[in-house]
């Protein structure tokens, strides 16, 4: 029978689950760079960009587990609708503390602390709505279709990852920080209301475990799952250290000299990667050799990080950061495939929880040892430190997981 490479998008409510992680991800990166740019502007000091990782990072690995277990246990549509309205309230607080048209405008030397504090509210909401979130999508296809709708769910997720950061740079060019905060309140507002269109859905044998049970359940499994535990520590380290992101601002500024507008594009590159690759990847799928492809992916990412930072060339670098988002992406297609074809239904919160702080390990601890690197080796050297790091990274899995070659990943229809 031919592969329907479209199968997934023929679900109504996986269009409104993509459609508003779409916004949702465009509006949050626009808010990212910019708050990030305009921060590095007043302070000129790349530990406060590392500084922001650290402050939402704390909140959500703290909560995460707990946001899993709410999630296994309540209404899911509920939980991710009052994080977004938490969110839509970070942005208005932004808007206030930067606009000198309210009476609460803060001068220039109270704003980085306000920043971090806003900050920290979103990753408090965050630590909730991801796992109800992330754990929905596979209650919005049929099983046979998860590794197409993961495919599908990454692309849009890229795309946003290159329309946002583009967006962003000539937004703050040309509009202003406070406007820009204007647009991203407006996404913001339509996600919910896109988000808000999915129907509510009831877990069978829905969680009565008391809470310090439920948690050990959810890490447990994870941790007896080899190819899963692997798949996450593997991409936890590589972009802990790899994840060059929260610097991009000193290299926009002070090394390759191109501004905000240069800034949005080294930002959007790893996403125009990541979609081209993941348009390829609905046709070709990267779980047939699912271990061995994350092996290579993951090593593809580290050599094109080592390009990057020895790049003093805007366009290589550009290419380099490319390279980072396509290789990237071919791991983040079969790890949510493992996400959604091994864990069972009742316990999608906690498992998804339980990569989430991983990812958030990796994606927000990684900006703060990025920021502290780049304050101690200097910005050049913090990224090779990085590359070289998830080169030896990759090496130690392939050694400890060589039994895993053989895994397909496929769920069949209940």
């Amino acid at each position: 029978m031919t592969k329907d490479p479209y199968a997934a998008l023929r679900y109504p409510e996986f269009r409104y689950f993509i459609s508003a992680q779409f916004l949702f991800t465009i509006a949050i990166l626009i808010q990212e760079v910019v708050i990030s740019f305009y921060l590095y502007e007043i302070t000129h000091d790349p530990f406060a960009l590392g500084l922001v990782g650290l402050f939402e990072a704390i909140p959500f690995i703290s909560l995460a587990l707990f946001g899993g277990h709410l999630a296994d246990k309540y209404d899911r549509k509920l939980i991710y609708q009052i994080c977004f309205v938490v969110v839509i309230f970070v942005t208005v607080l932004l808007i206030i503390s930067v606009n000198p048209g309210f009476g609460l405008h803060l001068k220039t030397s109270q704003q980085p602390p306000f920043i971090y504090l806003c900050v920290f509210i979103f990753g408090v909401a965050r630590g909730f709505y991801h796992p109800a979130w992330s754990s929905l999508k596979p209650f919005l296809v049929k099983p046979e279709h998860f590794s197409n709708s993961a495919t599908w769910s990454s692309q849009f997720w890229q795309a946003g990852l290159i329309i946002g950061p583009t967006t962003a740079g000539f937004f703050y060019a040309y509009l202003g920080l406070v406007n820009t905060l204007y647009a991203v309140l407006i996404m913001l507002v339509l996600t919910l209301i896109i988000a808000s269109l999915i129907a509510r859905k009831p877990v069978e044998n829905q969680l009565k475990a008391k809470l310090s049970e439920s948690l050990k359940e959810g890490i447990g499994f994870v941790m007896n799952n080899k190819i899963m535990l692997y798949a996450i520590v593997l991409d936890m380290f590589s972009v802990l250290f790899g994840g060059v992101i929260a610097i991009l601002p000193v290299f926009a500024k002070d090394i390759l000299y191109v501004g905000p507008e240069g800034l949005g594009m080294l930002r959007a590159a790893p996403g125009a990667g990541a979609v081209l690759t993941m348009f390829a990847a609905a046709y070709f799928p990267p779980t047939d050799k699912a271990w061995r492809n994350m092996l290579l992916a993951v090593a593809g990412f580290g050599v094109a990080t080592l390009v990057f930072a020895l790049s003093s060339h805007f366009i290589i670098s550009v290419v380099a950061l490319f390279f980072t988002g396509a290789f990237d992406s071919i791991s983040v297609v079969i790890r949510q495939t493992i996400l959604q074809v091994l864990p069972p239904d009742n316990m999608r919160g906690r498992v998804s929880s339980v990569n989430s702080i991983f990812v958030s390990t990796s994606n927000e601890l990684g900006a703060f040892e990025s920021g502290v690197a780049a304050k101690l080796l200097g910005t050049v050297n913090s990224v090779v430190f990085g590359g070289a790091m998830t080169l030896l990274v990759v090496g130690y899995i392939y050694s400890q997981s060589k039994g895993l070659f053989s895994i397909k990943l496929v769920r069949k229809a209940s």
